[in-house]
């Protein structure tokens, strides 16, 4: 105990290494490649200094506020510059003897703006009955991201962290991750995590007699047709059920289609369209005729 009290109470010269951070970049620019992560540092101190600095190793912050141009997106520093602010960051009784790295070089880019659109990626399956009233809304449905010109031209959309719902019989609002791929660590994203918002509701069948419109008949042409109106078959919400009436459907049939086909019924197509009503189906699916001269 006393040789190692002895031992460990004497000075020494040796090398430690320490972790790297990059501090005061430009606001335009940013780092293009990840610089050297660590640099060697030759220090003179106890034994029991030395010991303590390589159990609890922190990191040393180096100024990257002045740097040097050596080509259009390569710029280097002198580490021996900034001597005194990294003997700061040393525990008391270390002293700096040499930075071991002569020149530390980064690549970094101009910093421009671009917003892009993000791609959600969900499988949600709904209990018996259930179902979306509308479309799923992500919030928000773009960012604005930042980097080097030539990383953004190749971007289009971001994609978000898958989202998986299962037997869901009730609204949702899910919060998910935007996905940043290891080409893009570098790119400053104003958002992180945006949300996935759905309203579900139980939905029913419904039935409907609805007329139907002949278009495209020439002046002197009589139809005969064993029916007037048409069944509609449809789904919706439950809490649009009561919106649904015989005027929320325009049913048309296209006389020019049956001449030019040469067939002897008519096709009974819906011409309006209803955001909330769903699986819509016409019976009968053809109209037979006949023409009266």
């Amino acid at each position: 105990m006393i040789w190692l009290l002895i031992t460990f109470s004497k000075e020494y010269t040796t090398v430690i290494t320490y972790p790297v951070n990059y501090n005061n970049i430009a606001q335009d620019k940013l780092l293009q490649e990840i610089p050297i992560k660590k640099i060697d540092l030759s220090i003179t101190a106890t034994g029991f200094k030395i010991l303590r600095a390589k159990l609890a190793t922190k990191k040393i912050n180096l100024d990257a506020s002045r740097l040097r141009k050596k080509s259009a997106s390569k710029f280097y520093f002198l580490p021996r510059n900034q001597t005194t602010k990294i003997q700061k960051q040393l525990l008391n009784g270390i002293v700096l003897e040499e930075i071991m790295q002569d020149t530390i070089f980064l690549s970094l880019g101009v910093l421009t703006s671009k917003k892009v659109a993000l791609k959600p990626k969900v499988d949600i399956t709904y209990h018996i009955g259930y179902d979306l009233l509308n479309q799923l809304k992500v919030t928000p449905d773009s960012i604005v991201i930042s980097g080097p010109k030539d990383q953004l031209n190749s971007i289009e959309h971001l994609n978000l962290s898958p989202l998986t719902l299962k037997g869901v019989k009730g609204s949702f609002t899910e919060e998910v991750s935007i996905l940043k791929s290891e080409k893009q660590k570098n790119l400053k994203f104003k958002n992180t995590k945006v949300t996935i918002t759905g309203k579900v509701d139980k939905f029913t069948e419904g039935t409907i007699q609805v007329p139907f419109i002949i278009k495209n008949l020439p002046e002197n042409t009589n139809l005969t047709i064993l029916q007037d109106k048409v069944e509609i078959v449809y789904v919706v919400a439950l809490s649009n059920f009561a919106k649904v009436s015989e005027t929320s459907f325009i049913v048309e049939c296209d006389y020019a289609m049956a001449v030019k086909n040469e067939v002897g019924y008519l096709i009974p197509k819906i011409k309006t369209e209803i955001d909330f009503i769903k699986n819509i189906k016409i019976i009968p699916s053809k109209i037979d005729f006949l023409i009266q001269k």
